[in-house]
C-alpha cells in the first residue's frame, strides 16, 4: 500500500508541476491567502450595490444577526441580512462546488479540457427548469415542481440516460462516457430550445433565457442549504479519493496495477459528479467556464496532486465567482448582466492564457 500512494503521489507531483517562482508555493500559504481574499470579496459583495453600505456597518449588522440580536429597525438590516448575504454566501458555495466538480470531471476523462457539463447533465437540469417555467410549474403550477425541484429533477434523468448509456456492454471507459454525455447533452438541449420558443410572451422568454446564461438573483436562506451540504459531502468524498485520482493520472492499465479499481473508482467519480452538478444547476442555472478554468489555474499553481488540488479548486472558485457576481450586479447601472456571460468573458482569455503558458513550458 505504501508503494501505490507513493507510486499515485509521485506521478500528481510530476504532471503538471509549477515552474519557475510558482514551485516553492506552499499549498497551506495559498489557501490562507485564498481564504482571506474570500473573506474580503464576500465583504464586498455585501457592500456594494444599488445603494452601497460601509463594510464596518456590514459586519456589525452579520454579528448581530448572528448573536441572536433583534434586527433594527431601517432598510439596511433588511439589505444585508435578507438579500445580500445569502446571495453572496450562494455564489461562494456554487463557486466551489464548481471548482470540485471541474477537477473531478478532469480526472474521470482524464482530459484537462473536460467541464461539468460535459457529461450531460447541465443538460438534463436547464431542460428541467425550462419546462417549470414554460408550463408554469415554477410558480407552483399543475405539474407540482418548484424550479430547483423540476432542474434536480432533470439532471437525475440524464444522469440515469448517460449512467445506463456508459455502462453497456460492461464498460466504462472515459471515451464511452464522454460520447454518452456529449450525445444526451444535446439531444436535450435541442428539446430545451424547442420549450424556450413555446414561451407564452417576451418577459417568459427572457426569463427563461436569463436562467439559461446563470443567475444567483433569486438566494435566499431556504435555498442555501441543499447546496452548501452537497458542497461539503462531495468535497469529503472526493477527498477521500484523492490518492485514487492520482493514480489514474498514469493511465488506467497502471492505476490497475496498482490495485486501484478503475471501473469502480469511475462509476463513484460520474456518481459525485453528476449529482453535484444537477444540485448547483438548480439553484443557480448553467454556469459556464469556471469548472474548466478554476482546475488549470490551480495546477498551474500547485501541480497535480488532488489531495491539495481538490480543496484549492474549491476556494478558487468560490472567490471566482463571489467576485463575478459583485461585476454582475454592478457593472450597469440599469440591469444585471447573467453571471454566465462574465464568466465567459473572463474564462475564455484566462484559459487561453494558461494554455499558451502550458505548451510554451512544454515547447
Amino acid at each position: 500500500m505504501a508503494a501505490v500512494r507513493a507510486a499515485a503521489d509521485g506521478a500528481a507531483r510530476t504532471e503538471s508541476a509549477p515552474s519557475g517562482p510558482g514551485r516553492g508555493l506552499r499549498a497551506g500559504a495559498l489557501a490562507l491567502g485564498l481564504a482571506l481574499a474570500l473573506i474580503a470579496a464576500l465583504t464586498a459583495a455585501v457592500s456594494l450595490g444599488a445603494t452601497d453600505i460601509a463594510p464596518g456597518h456590514v459586519w456589525a449588522v452579520v454579528l448581530r444577526r448572528l448573536g441572536g440580536t433583534a434586527p433594527q429597525p431601517g432598510t439596511d438590516d433588511l439589505i444585508i441580512w435578507q438579500l445580500r448575504v445569502p446571495r453572496a454566501l450562494l455564489a461562494a458555495c456554487v463557486g466551489a462546488g464548481l471548482g470540485l466538480v471541474g477537477t473531478a470531471t478532469q480526472a474521470l476523462v482524464r482530459n484537462p479540457l473536460a467541464d461539468p457539463y460535459l457529461l450531460g447533465i447541465s443538460h438534463g437540469a436547464s431542460l428541467g427548469a425550462v419546462a417549470a417555467i414554460v408550463l408554469g410549474a415554477g410558480a407552483g403550477g399543475a405539474l407540482g415542481f418548484g424550479l430547483s425541484a423540476a432542474a434536480f429533477a432533470g439532471a437525475l434523468a440524464a444522469f440515469a440516460l448517460v449512467w445506463c448509456l456508459a455502462r453497456r456492454g460492461g464498460g466504462f471507459s472515459p471515451l464511452r462516457l464522454v460520447l454518452a454525455g456529449v450525445g444526451i447533452g444535446q439531444f436535450l438541449s435541442g428539446f430545451t430550445s424547442y420549450l424556450v420558443l413555446q414561451a407564452g410572451d417576451e418577459q417568459q422568454t427572457r426569463g427563461v433565457l436569463f436562467w439559461l446564461m446563470g443567475s444567483l438573483s433569486g438566494a435566499t436562506w431556504s435555498a442555501l442549504g441543499l447546496p452548501a451540504l452537497a458542497v461539503a459531502t462531495g468535497l469529503l468524498v472526493l477527498q477521500a479519493r484523492a490518492r485514487a485520482m492520482n493514480a489514474l493520472l498514469m493511465g488506467d492499465e497502471t492505476a490497475a496495477g496498482l490495485g486501484i479499481d478503475v471501473v469502480r473508482l469511475r462509476r463513484e467519480l460520474f456518481a459525485v459528479t453528476s449529482l453535484l452538478t444537477g444540485v448547483l444547476v438548480a439553484v443557480s442555472g448553467a454556469i459556464g467556464f469556471l469548472g474548466l478554468m478554476v482546475p488549470h489555474l490551480c495546477r498551474l499553481l500547485l501541480g497535480g496532486d488532488h489531495r491539495r488540488l481538490l480543496p484549492l479548486s474549491a476556494l478558487t472558485g468560490a472567490l471566482v465567482l463571489v467576485v463575478v457576481d459583485v461585476v454582475c450586479r454592478t457593472a450597469l447601472a440599469t440591469q444585471e448582466l447573467p453571471v454566465g456571460v462574465v464568466t465567459a468573458l473572463i474564462g475564455a482569455p484566462a484559459l487561453l492564457f494558461i494554455l499558451d503558458r502550458r505548451v510554451g513550458a512544454a515547447g
